[in-house]
This record gives C-alpha cells, structure tokens and sequence, in this order.
C-alpha cells in the first residue's frame, strides 16, 4: 500500500473522518446544536477529492487507476456514483433537521452511521475482485441494521432493524457461497480475470456442455447464488419482503437512503460484474433479468395497489423500479448485436438512476415533513393536503407523477431511455410488460394525488415546512422537471461513465 492507493480512495477516507468528526461532536454538549451544519459543510472535502480524482482520470490513457493490488479501480464510473451518493447525503442532512429531532441527543450518532454506511456504497461500483465487493457490501449493510432500529421507542422501528439484520446476514451468507461457486469455475477473484477464464476453465471442471447456461453448470449455480444474494440489496422479487416492513419502520430517512444511495450503488457494481466478468454470456444474463424484471415490476405495483401506508406504498413502488432498472439489465445483449447501440442499456441505467434518486427523495421528504406534522403515515390522513399545504402537496404530486412516468418529468424520459435500450436488444415483449407496469402503478400513485386534491381534510390547520427542507424539496423538484425537459446533458456523461465497461 502506497500514498497513491491512498489518494485514490481519498474520497471514503475523507467519508470516514467526517463520521468520526461528527460522533466526536457529541461530547462536547455545547456543540451539539453545530452538527449538522459541519456534516453538511465537511461533505465538502470528500466531494472535492472526487473531483479532484475525475479530473486524474480523465487524463489517463485508459481512463482508470487501480489501488490495492488491483482489487479497487478508479473511473469515471465509480466517481458518478460517488458524486450521487454525496449529493443523496447533502440532501438527507439538509431536509432531516426536523425528523432528528425526535432523537436530538443521539443526532449525531445518526449521521455518522449514515455516513459510514455511504462509505461501504461508495467502494462498490469500485470494486474490481468478488472480495472488494463483499467487504464494500457488508460495510454498508451493517450500519443500516442499526440505523433502522433508531427509534428505540417505537416497536416498528426495532422490528425493523431486526428484520434487516436477519435477512441481511442470510443474504451475505448466499453471496458469498455463490462468490465461492464462481471461483471455483473460474479460478479468480478478479473481475477483469473471469470473462477470457470462463470457456477454459469450463473445460477443465466438466464435460463439455455449451448449452449450458453460462457455459457450464457449476458457473451457473454461482451466478444464480449470487443474484440471489444482490437481490436482497437490490429488492427484487422474490428477495424484496424486508423492504416494505423496513421502510415503514425505519426513520423515514433511513428509508429513503435505502431507496436511493443503497439501491444505486447496488445497481452499479451488478453492472460491473455483469460488462467486466462475464461479457462472454451477456445473452444469459439478459434472460435471466428479462425474466426477474416482469417478477418485479409486476408484484412490486400490484401489490401496492392495496397499501394504506404512505411508506409502505414507497417500498412496494422502490421494488416496482428496481423491475423497470432491470430492463437496463436485461438489455446487456445489445452489446452483442449492434456496436452502435452497446451503451444503451447501462446508459439508460444510469440516467435512470439519477432521475429515480430526484423523484424518490421528493416523495419520501414531502412525506416526511407531512407526516411530521400530522403525525400519521396513513395515506388517508393525507387527504385534502391541498388546502393545508399546496408546497408539500405539489412537490408530493410532482414526485408521484415523476414516479408514473407521465412527461414532462424525468421518470418519463428515464423509462423511455430504459425501454429503448430493451427494444434495440429485441425485448419488444419486455417493454410491452414494463409499459402495462407503468399503466398499473398510475392506479396508487394518482390516487394518492387525487386524494391531496380532491378529497376534504380531517384537519384545516396549515402544514409548513422548514426552511432547510424547503431548499431540499426544491432542489429535488427542480431536478425532475430539469431531468424531464433538458435530459440531453445527464444522458451524454451517462455514456461517458459506462464507457470505462466496454470491452
């Protein structure tokens, strides 16, 4: 290890002081009341070394670096996810200072789990061997556990932090036996090792069988252990039944960390994987997330049809776009097919991610600062919103429309890009699946905005918000409709970024 491996993960570095800075903050009683001003104020510095870093890789040759023997790479790839992962932070420290107050005293051991868990996301779409994966994976996951117990009085709160616990340690124990299986086929641990070992080493293990899928037997049991071992942090079906009893018993801002930062560093090292690993059997890997999109999309919406809990509807609809990302996925065999459309699918992706990060935090901080004041999450009480408090419940709307897809916001644009991509892979089928989706999830998402419209309130006392989630509803508002009429920017360093994965 040197000061250039250094250098290079500076920005998690810089991520880790801060949670240290942060905690340390609480000992001094006086300086309490200054937490989160120096959490926002000191993302700052990890920000500046990613830029710092973007700028490094840009005028390399390959456009990447690696630290640590090769198991970490720094490119224009993993810094975007840094970059959006920072940005997701900003926005939770500046809209949470009224939801942190109902654990003033332990406020800051709060934002420091959150940024210790940010540090284990940021690692990930960095990560280039299966051991970098899972320590990055596992460092992410643990702080969540605790921070989803948070609220220690609330019965639902502790449920919920065992819950993800459990089924997180189930989950990490899959992966790592289906990582187990993969070495085993392919003799590595290194990503950029696998793809030129697979039709060897397939040799080597078992009688030749290229109808196999993935080549042979034993790599496909790897793969299919290791999806079900993504799928938990990923929430797709059938692996997603912790998310809605987490997200309805988690502080609301740990729930839309999940939804977010969580799901998009996820996201990002399966593409990865996916273009750096295993690019031989890209149409195998098309089939197999073809077919857990539809799963998906289709129980995430239908499912949510029937919810009566604002956050519980978030979760079913953060499992229902883990399907429509998936399309992304699936469309990998464009690669494959035509040079001139290989990008489409993890480009799409990407802009995706962006634009589903904007609505997402719109929806869960209109939420949380409604249900601050009304003290209920039922969808019910949130009728007539309207007349108490046209901000909130147009920003709430926007994000509900944005999340449906209707233009011009950019959920639309995102799910054009994702359905394009699959149409260009010969996945016609899929987009007519993902378009029937979209049509059912404008059932409970249009509801509840017809509720906040139409419907009379329980209550006529006016809700307003605090100037700091003010700013972060405007942001993200702004975002969307920016994201929806001007996506051309965000769509080209899309492809810039995933650029690095080609081949």
């Amino acid at each position: 290890m040197g000061i250039h491996d250094i250098y290079l993960i500076s920005p998690e570095l810089a991520l880790t002081g801060l949670a240290v800075v942060v905690v340390a903050l609480g000992l001094a009683p006086k300086a309490k009341g200054a937490v989160r001003a120096v959490a926002l104020i000191g993302l700052l510095v990890p920000f500046g070394f990613s830029l710092a870093l973007w700028g490094d890789v840009h005028s390399l040759a390959g456009g990447a670096d690696t630290a640590f023997l090769d198991t970490l790479v720094v490119d224009k790839f993993a810094l975007f996810f840094k970059f959006l992962i920072l940005g997701v932070l900003a926005l939770l420290v500046l809209a949470s200072g009224e939801y942190m107050d109902r654990f003033k005293e332990h406020q800051e051991e709060f934002l420091g789990l959150v940024f210790l868990a940010a540090t284990g996301l940021m690692l990930l779409p960095a990560a280039a061997d299966l051991i970098t994966v899972f320590v990055a994976l596992e460092l992410a996951t643990l702080p969540v556990a605790a921070l989803a117990a948070f609220l220690r009085s609330e019965i639902r709160s502790t449920e919920a932090g065992l819950k993800f616990l459990l089924l997180g340690a189930m989950s990490s124990a899959v992966l790592l036996y289906g990582f187990a299986f993969v070495y085993g086929a392919t003799g590595t641990l290194r990503l950029v090792s696998m793809d030129p070992a697979i039709p060897t080493v397939a040799e080597m293990i078992t009688r030749p069988s290229p109808d196999a899928p993935f080549g042979n037997f034993a790599l496909m049991v790897g793969v299919a252990l290791s999806v079900a071992g993504f799928g938990f942090k990923l929430s797709i079906v059938p692996f997603h039944m912790w998310t809605p009893d987490v997200y309805e018993g988690a502080p609301t801002p740990v729930g839309a960390f999940l939804a977010v930062a969580s799901k998009a560093a996820a996201f990002a090292v399966v593409l990865r994987v996916l273009y750096t690993a295993f690019g031989e059997v890209s149409a195998d890997w098309s089939a197999l997330f073809a077919w857990l999109a539809v799963v998906t999309m289709t129980g995430g919406n239908v499912v949510a049809m029937v919810q009566t809990n604002m956050k519980r509807l978030l979760g079913y609809s953060a499992i229902a776009h883990a399907g429509y990302m998936m399309i992304g996925l699936a469309a990998v065999a464009a690669r494959s097919q035509d040079a001139s459309t290989s990008d489409l699918g993890p480009s799409g992706m990407v802009f995706y991610l962006g634009a589903y990060a904007a609505m997402n935090l719109a929806a869960f901080f209109a939420v949380m600062a409604i249900a601050n004041k009304t003290g209920s999450e039922r969808i019910a009480d949130f009728a007539g919103m309207a007349q108490r408090s046209p901000w909130l419940a147009g920003v709430l709307a926007v994000a509900l429309i944005s999340l449906t897809g209707i233009p011009p916001t950019a959920g639309f644009m995102g799910k054009l890009f994702l359905f394009n991509a699959a149409a260009n892979a010969d996945l016609v089928w899929l987009v007519v699946v993902g378009a029937i989706n979209s049509v059912i999830s404008a059932y409970y998402y249009l509801r509840v905005v017809r509720s906040m419209y139409l419907d009379q309130p329980a209550s006529v006392g006016r809700i307003a918000a605090p100037v700091s989630m003010g700013a972060a509803l405007l942001i993200t508002t702004l975002a969307i409709f920016a994201l929806g009429i001007f996506p051309g920017s965000l769509l080209d360093l899309a492809r810039t970024v995933v650029s690095p994965l080609a081949p």
